[in-house]
């Protein structure tokens, strides 16, 4: 892969469009196309491919989730794009709608939580190199809905406190950070995950761990 990555945004606001292209050059992303409505934001990622896709969730020409579709429907044809969703709104809905049956490559962030450039770059890293980026506060939200018959409901709390974070997209050692404690602590937890989601048999980490964060926003 390049070193500079290659992204098409999509935002019907001018000044909140340049604004993300501006946060995108500062940390060496290069914007290849910006698009002002759904249409336009299918053609350009077709035209140019790039790295990832960055969109509004609310665009023209109908002003409800036509980001959302337009990303769903990039996923499709373009497998390998990454796709980030900015949104307003706090709505699980929304992020399990662009989860679908994988995480991977995908980030559902809130616009107000975007602080600085390399809060985007980060999430923008993630999704290319096939992780997730999915914002804590919905994670969060999901977290707190009520479940009936709960696969998680045999997990200890840290092992739900793992597992949130590896839904957010951290790796072990992120996790570690995050929770002041050792990798090979945050491991053992990992492994107890697995055991417990009767995910031992799946056939590499990598796709244990999609799984788990799949039950994990499904259940």
């Amino acid at each position: 892969m390049n070193s500079t990555l290659r992204a098409v945004v999509g935002e019907d606001q001018p000044l909140v469009r340049e604004g993300i292209v501006s946060m995108l050059a500062r940390v060496n992303i290069e914007v290849v196309a910006s698009a002002a409505n759904a249409d336009d934001l299918i053609r350009s990622a077709a035209e140019h491919r790039p790295d990832v896709v960055i969109t509004d969730i609310q665009m023209p020409p109908n002003l409800a989730d036509d980001g959302l579709r337009a990303v769903l429907r990039i996923r499709a044809t373009q497998p390998l794009v990454g796709v980030i969703v900015l949104s307003q709104f706090l709505d699980a809905g929304y992020a399990l709608d662009l989860v679908g049956d994988d995480p991977s490559g995908v980030g559902y962030l809130l616009k107000e939580k975007i602080a600085s450039p390399d809060m985007l770059s980060d999430a923008v890293r993630r999704v290319v190199n096939g992780g997730s980026a999915l914002d804590p506060d919905v994670i969060a939200s999901l977290v707190g809905r009520k479940r009936t018959g709960d696969p998680l409901g045999g997990l200890t709390p840290r092992e739900r406190e793992v597992l949130s974070l590896m839904a957010e997209g951290h790796s072990n050692a992120g996790i570690a950070s995050k929770l002041f404690v050792t990798v090979p602590a945050v491991e053992r937890h990992v492994t107890g995950i697995f055991q417990k989601l009767d995910l031992q048999q799946a056939d590499s980490t990598q796709h244990r761990r999609v799984l788990a964060v799949l039950t994990f926003l499904r259940s």
